[in-house]
């Protein structure tokens, strides 16, 4: 597996994906996670908090880890910082997780690099619910 990056891959995922665990989901609706959750849950996808700090997110149960889920998820969607993405994709491998993909901003090659040799597909530094609605929805966006 590979960093995805061409548009037909990025759709292919979006197009695969039904479970996305959103890692540092937060309850404040001012946060860009909560937003991108929402739209998410609207366009379809079954989302799964993940943050050590909440026990649920809009009625939705939540996980402190991927892992912690108990069964797999399509995509782990990445809201953390930089600094934390290695240990974000570490609970992702272990987890069996189908494909990592960090938000706009989060970026660390190192990171990317063991998604890569773990063989799970990785998207870096794009936003799912720009993306989505741009190759699935059909909205125009900048990008």
């Amino acid at each position: 597996m590979s960093e995805l990056t061409t548009d037909s891959q990025i759709r292919e995922l979006l197009l695969s994906v039904r479970t996305i665990a959103v890692v540092g989901l937060s309850e404040r609706q001012s946060r860009p996670s909560f937003g991108v959750a929402k739209y998410l849950i609207n366009a379809g996808y079954e989302v799964i908090p993940i943050n050590p700090h909440v026990d649920q997110w809009q009625g939705i149960k939540a996980f402190p880890t991927v892992a912690d889920i108990g069964r797999t998820v399509d995509l782990v969607d990445v809201f953390r910082r930089p600094s934390f993405v290695m240990d974000t994709v570490e609970d992702a491998i272990l987890a069996e997780s189908g494909a990592i993909w960090t938000q706009l901003g989060v970026v660390d090659e190192n990171a990317t690099q063991r998604s890569v040799e773990a063989g799970v597909p990785i998207v870096v530094d794009r936003c799912t619910a720009i993306e989505h609605g741009r190759l699935i929805a059909g909205r125009e966006t900048s990008r």
